[in-house]
């Protein structure tokens, strides 16, 4: 997976986690104030830290190192997909955000786990 782990930009599973982190600080933007310090930083926190992660992962050139970065990120995603789940309950999310954001995040999961499996397997032998 070389060179085209460079640019983390150009892989899926980033563009659509950026995508989600937009989304979760726009969706959070109206929790209530006193949630400030607490479910939003924590949504937000987690939601960034996915493609963040992506991305430092992608920058260390080793698939070893990248492959603890995807973990990270999967365990971001895994956190995220909770938060959700709670802000639901505490009625901050309505049943319709919830099962939009939901499938998103699971998405995600699962392309995840599909670049850790691939960056695990060792190199092709030379020809």
């Amino acid at each position: 997976m070389g060179a085209i782990m460079q640019d983390y930009t150009k892989l899926k599973v980033w563009q659509k986690s950026h995508a989600l982190t937009v989304s979760m600080y726009n969706v959070t933007g109206v929790f209530p104030r006193h949630e400030v310090f607490g479910l939003i930083s924590q949504i937000r926190r987690a939601a960034f830290s996915i493609p963040a992660n992506i991305a430092e992962g992608c920058g260390r050139g080793a698939n070893p190192e990248l492959r603890q970065f995807l973990y990270i990120a999967l365990g971001s995603a895994s956190e995220l997909e909770y938060y959700i789940l709670l802000a639901r309950d505490l009625h901050f999310f309505t049943e319709k955000q919830f099962e939009a954001l939901q499938p998103r995040v699971n998405e995600i999961k699962r392309m995840l786990a599909g670049l850790i499996e691939t960056v695990s397997k060792p190199p092709a032998p030379p020809h």
